[in-house]
């Protein structure tokens, strides 16, 4: 009789490979996720972001940015562009805020009565708006009239154009029926100048400021005390300028709408006029004249544009 050969049950030692190949599964589907979830579509949120801005504007819950952003389904502005260009903005306005806290808005009549006023002004100045030649925005300091260079001045003068007059003559009209103060502020690109007239982008930024001080007191009578001028280059872009239509937008004189005139101190009852003088002293002297030619020039800050560059 044959023996019957016992099967010898042999211990695998390579189990540990199934374990191993499950847990590299697992840790490879693991960043898989990671990687997935961190490539977001920026072009769709892009689109988000800057319709969700354009909405709340609409209804007045957030003051209108002074942000040309073009929102194209096709081509939309990335997400990343469109924060740098806000934060510029915000940049801006806080400086102005810190340099001239009187200018900040206070009081809920007076944004109610600048409400009223824009509406004006958007009505009055429809075509000029529509022709891109005048833009009207909100600002922490106030409203703003921005009067761009392509409809008011000529490349690298400071002389209005006589064919703006009659526009100019609206918006002072507007404006004569308030006592709001006015500070007149002029800006320019990045691109340098260097001619007889304007060695630099200050000179020409002040001077076509002053101009506008000089037509609303001479012209228009404004009160000399009501005005202030000043010259900030290309120091307080709105808009990007690598391109040209930024460049235009950047190029332009801003008419900021402040707050009420302050009350004059000498007029005021019991404040200097009711005011018994000590014997043997003399009524002081106030010099109230205000010389509109005065070049306000500021100094340059950290602000600018949207590829950090004052570069074409």
């Amino acid at each position: 009789m044959s023996r019957r050969r016992r099967r010898v049950n042999r211990v695998s030692h390579e189990r540990w490979l199934v374990s191993y190949a499950d847990f590299i599964t697992l840790l490879f589907a693991f960043f898989v996720v990671l990687y997935a979830s961190s490539q977001v579509d920026k072009r769709k949120v892009g689109m988000l972001a800057l319709a969700i801005q354009v909405a709340f504007q609409e209804m007045g819950v957030f003051q209108a940015s002074t942000t040309e952003v073009p929102i194209d389904a096709a081509k939309p502005m990335p997400f990343a562009t469109a924060q740098a260009i806000e934060n510029t903005e915000r940049t801006a306005s806080l400086a102005r805020i810190a340099s001239h806290p009187e200018g900040v808005l206070g009081t809920g009549v007076e944004n109610g009565d600048l409400a009223k006023l824009q509406t004006a002004l958007e009505s009055t100045l429809a075509e000029e708006i529509e022709r891109k030649e005048i833009a009207l925005h909100r600002e922490p300091d106030g409203l703003v009239i921005s009067l761009r260079e392509v409809g008011f001045f000529g490349s690298g003068e400071a002389e209005m154009k006589s064919t703006s007059q009659a526009a100019f003559d609206r918006i002072a009209g507007i404006l004569q029926q308030g006592d709001y103060r006015l500070r007149i502020e002029g800006h320019t690109d990045n691109t340098p100048i260097h001619n007889a007239q304007f060695p630099s982008n200050w000179e020409l930024s002040a001077a076509r400021a002053t101009e506008i001080v000089r037509l609303l007191i001479v012209r228009d009578g404004f009160a000399p005390e009501r005005l202030s001028a000043a010259g900030y280059a290309e120091y307080h872009p709105v808009a990007s300028n690598r391109t040209i239509v930024g460049r235009g937008i950047n190029r332009r004189v801003d008419v900021v709408i402040l707050g009420h005139t302050l009350p004059n101190i000498e007029s005021t009852p019991g404040v200097a006029q009711n005011q018994a003088l000590e014997p043997g002293t003399k009524q002081p002297s106030v010099d109230k004249t205000v010389k509109p030619s005065a070049i306000v020039k500021a100094a340059p800050d950290t602000v600018r544009g949207v590829d950090g560059r004052l570069q074409q």
